[in-house]
């Protein structure tokens, strides 16, 4: 015979190996070529061939005759009717250990063969066929075009009902869903939602049941199903989940744990908050109950990780203290939530200082980081959550985050300009801290706590020491080219917008306690250009307009200290700025029927009336910077009549009922007017003929009326 049986000794069978290679390379027909597959197959299945001698078979048969196998409908005489086939998965299955075979264009077009075996009933005879193909399909996840190739030809929802079948192989479906999702969670959920809901509704089923070892297996298990809020908390489904999750979380908290059993349900519980916040703890004292012992659990493993840090113990305590972080950030949120809180008002008290606790380990921690470190995601975890709590309370621990402030500084410094524009991880990756992708924009969450800290005294001035201001500058510019390169708006305030106007806080808090720097520090000068520029490309667009308040604002206040810069003296960028800004300015109000009476009230426009809680205050400042620029610029009170604006604003006055104009707004439009009367004859006689005496006297603005009396 020319095929004779596998040897025992090694040796032997290698010899025997290429033999069969031999006739696999020269067969004459399909029944020789086929008795030496046999033998080659058997070999591949015992695991005793190297990769030199697989690619030998791949060079000898390539695609074409597993291809063919596969295809095949009749076996040979008295085989079972798939033994053709499978000879042909446990080939490519062979080919699939090679990485570069795993993702060539013939394995990845045999996706949806290998989802159609999974698909069909598993007889005894056919296990090593499913066996076979998840190798296959486990090795293609591992490839660059993998993934997106699994998703797209429907592998997610031909996983979710193998496993939700229970039959063979089941386990290494659930294991390469979570491989999927780890990948391209975004993409899986958007494909296929029900089915991954379906498995979520089981796991979450099971763990709740579970009252042995697998309740923290499956804690493990479950983050990899949680998507981000969606179809979480708006279908039926979804809810129920979220409801089983908690309780079968609240039973596991509750009980004496281990530290083993502990750090996976903290992680759980933390993967739930990144999804949906607070929304899956129901209300009323359960719910609050567990919250409290969420945090508190939280806070107790951040203390005993990094008041004494160990290297060692905190290296390996980085997943789940980052998950506690997340559950810390919620606690902060909680606490301060005035509608429909979930804590009463004494657990928040006692949350609070259980909480400043756990921040002292976070600075302690924080204070003995090492330059080589500065990298480690676990270093920008801490310093996120920080910055948190530094942008919520600002009395406590003010010390130690005075001594902390050069550290931050730097810190942000280094990633800032070490990292990509703007690169930041969303919250949900932030509780693994694997992966290469390291996040960047650490400013982004300490210029709250930042903007605090600018209005106090001692740290403000080491702020300022550690060359915070040209920082926050640079990162200005930076953001803003990130603003201006976004074609479309978007349907939320974006991160990129929302640092811009932290920043302007910052600086306008510069502007407001240290003119001098103002004055000095050629930051501002380069700052003010970038302004000028900015506020006449931001106006029109009506979804910006708080930042566009920001911009105007802080753009008038750093005029009025920067009065002798070239760039305000008439150029075209100053005029129009300041048109854009006298425009923000005058459209805030209207007149509108007053329903107490007959006439017409003062009103907030409808355009800003969205806006309103959050400009009013910069609004108000506006008015009181534009009143001080109008007697250093000779050119300003043109700008003014150009834009009509005392027409109008005379017209309003005489128009709406005097007792609907408050104080604050009287005295805002008084300064303005008094200094456009003061600086220009021709806005004078405006205002005077439009009745000005007149109304000056019914709302009181007695600086206006001895103003206008003035020859």
């Amino acid at each position: 015979p020319r095929f004779p049986a596998m040897a025992s000794d090694s040796g032997d069978r290698h010899a025997t190996l290429k033999r069969c290679l031999g006739v696999l390379r020269d067969a004459r027909n399909d029944s020789e070529q086929f008795a030496a597959l046999l033998l080659v197959t058997k070999a591949v299945r015992a695991g005793e061939v190297d990769a030199k001698t697989r690619r030998q078979i791949f060079d000898a048969i390539g695609f074409t005759f597993p291809t063919r196998l596969l295809l095949s409908r009749q076996p040979p005489a008295g085989c079972p009717p798939h033994t053709f086939r499978a000879l042909g998965f446990t080939l490519l299955a062979c080919f699939c250990t090679d990485p570069e075979l795993a993702g060539h264009s013939q394995i990845l077009n045999k996706i949806p063969t290998f989802n159609d075996v999974l698909h069909s009933p598993c007889d005894p005879d056919s296990t090593s066929m499913v066996d076979d193909v998840y190798q296959c399909l486990s090795a293609v996840l591992a490839t660059a075009r993998g993934p997106r190739e699994l998703v797209t030809k429907g592998t997610v929802s031909t996983l979710c009902q193998a496993y939700l079948n229970g039959g063979h192989g089941s386990d290494r479906a659930l294991t390469l869903l979570m491989g999927l999702l780890a990948v391209a969670e975004a993409k899986c959920w958007q494909r296929d939602a029900p089915q991954l809901l379906a498995v979520l509704s089981k796991l979450s089923s099971d763990f709740l049941k579970a009252e042995d070892m697998t309740k923290f297996e499956l804690c493990e298990v479950l983050p990899h199903f949680i998507p981000l809020s969606p179809p979480l908390t708006e279908t039926s489904q979804g809810s129920e989940c979220l409801c089983r999750l908690y309780k079968g979380l609240a039973d596991v908290l509750g009980s004496k744990l281990s530290q083993s059993q502990r750090d996976p349900a903290l992680k759980l519980a933390a993967s739930l908050v990144q999804a949906c916040g607070a929304e899956w703890i129901p209300a009323r004292s359960a719910g609050s109950k567990f919250l409290a012992l969420l945090v508190n659990l939280a806070c107790v493993e951040v203390r005993l990780t990094l008041e004494e840090p160990d290297p060692l113990e905190v290296e390996g305590k980085k997943e789940v203290v980052t998950a506690c972080y997340v559950l810390m950030e919620m606690g902060i949120q909680e606490c301060l939530k005035e509608e429909n809180p979930l804590l009463e008002n004494v657990q928040k008290m006692q949350l609070m200082r259980i909480m400043e606790e756990a921040f002292g380990a976070i600075i302690f921690y924080l204070r003995q980081v090492k330059q080589e470190e500065l990298q480690d995601p676990f270093v920008f975890a801490s310093v996120r959550v920080l910055g948190a709590w530094m942008a919520e309370e600002t009395s406590s621990l003010k010390q130690e985050i005075c001594e902390l402030l050069p550290f931050l500084v730097d810190y942000a410094r280094k990633l800032f300009k070490e990292g990509s524009p703007a690169v930041s991880l969303p919250q949900a990756e932030l509780v693994s801290t694997k992966g290469s992708a390291l996040p960047q924009d650490a400013l982004r969450f300490l210029l709250p706590g930042f903007c605090h800290l600018t209005a106090e005294d001692r740290p403000r001035d080491i702020l300022i020491s550690e060359g915070a201001p040209a920082l926050l500058c640079e990162y200005f510019l930076q953001q803003w080219e990130i603003l201006t390169s976004e074609s479309t708006a978007p349907a939320s305030l974006t991160s990129t917008e929302m640092s811009l106007q932290t920043t302007c806080g910052v600086f306008l808090n510069l502007a407001v306690t240290a003119p001098d720097l103002v004055r000095s520090d050629k930051t501002f000068s380069s700052l003010m250009d970038v302004l000028l520029k900015s506020l006449p490309l931001l106006l029109p667009q009506k979804h910006r307009l708080v930042l566009a308040a920001n911009v105007a604002t802080l753009g008038l206040m750093m005029a009025r200290i920067l009065t002798g810069s070239a760039a305000l003296q008439g150029t075209q960028p100053a005029k129009e700025f300041f048109g854009a800004a006298i425009h923000f300015l005058s459209q805030a109000h209207t007149a509108q029927a007053d329903p107490s009476s007959d006439g017409l009230a003062m009103a907030v426009s409808p355009a800003y009336v969205s806006a309103w809680d959050d400009i009013s205050e910069l609004w108000f400042l506006g008015m009181q910077a534009l009143a001080g620029c109008i007697p250093l610029f000779p050119w300003l009170p043109h700008a003014a009549l150009q834009a009509r604006w005392l027409h109008e604003l005379s017209q309003l006055l005489s128009r709406v009922s005097p007792a609907s104009v408050d104080l604050e707004l009287v005295t805002a439009f008084q300064a303005v007017l008094v200094e456009l009367a003061r600086a220009s004859e021709q806005c004078r006689d405006v205002i005077l003929s439009h009745h000005g005496t007149e109304w000056a006297n019914l709302y009181g603005m007695a600086a206006l009326e001895q103003c206008l009396a003035e020859q």
